[in-house]
């Protein structure tokens, strides 16, 4: 399959040369269900990564045996308990619309995941309070490891895309997408290549 993709995106003469530059596509699904995936999400928005990594140890700490909590026990526990371990309370909000529709089937099991294409997975998740499509995009190339993903309205990918092809400005994500059509169906792959590029210009920046 990777072989596959290599060869495919290889037509892309700027994507034969990353692909030489940065060796093979690398990224191993994460564990853990897509409910606590868009919980941990949540968590990260508008927060550094340490930051975020305290207020989910306090969230977790709040629930007994230290183990992440179920969606029934995050709707039973009182706002202000939440609120107290660093959630604003619109992620309050978030996190309870999560449980609840994942007790309502609207987040599916990774097994689930297996029978839902990509655009009805965006559909259905992004129903739910402070889930955006980014957010879904992340939990498809990241959680469920979809290898046709193009987060055009993601900013490392857009920067890196300039870089890679030597543009003056970032592309629009209407640009971006259309562009992204020739690497059809490896289009998360191509996006891995791109945060490689973003994030190889931003460590030589510091």
């Amino acid at each position: 399959m990777m072989n596959e993709a290599r060869r495919h995106l290889a037509r892309d003469p700027v994507m034969r040369a990353l692909i030489r530059r940065h060796g093979p596509y690398r990224l191993t699904p994460r564990r853990g269900s897509p409910y606590e995936t868009l919980m941990r999400a949540i968590a990260y928005q508008q927060l550094n990564g340490r930051a975020a990594e305290t207020i989910l140890g306090r969230f977790v700490a709040l629930f007994p045996n230290g183990r992440f909590p179920a969606p029934a026990a995050v709707l039973a526990v009182r706002a202000a308990r939440i609120r107290g371990a660093g959630f604003s309370r619109a992620k309050v909000r978030a996190l309870k619309d999560i449980a609840r529709h994942t007790l309502k089937g609207v987040v599916p099991t990774r097994r689930g995941c297996r029978r839902l294409a990509d655009d009805e997975l965006i559909e259905r998740l992004t129903q739910i309070r402070g889930v955006g499509r980014w957010t879904v995009e992340m939990l498809l190339i990241f959680t469920l490891g979809r290898l046709d993903v193009l987060p055009v309205d993601d900013f490392g990918i857009r920067e890196g895309f300039r870089i890679a092809y030597d543009r003056r400005r970032r592309p629009t994500p209407k640009a971006l997408r259309a562009y992204g059509e020739r690497w059809k169906p490896y289009r998360s792959v191509a996006a891995w290549y791109l945060w490689r590029v973003a994030n190889e210009s931003r460590r030589a920046a510091d």
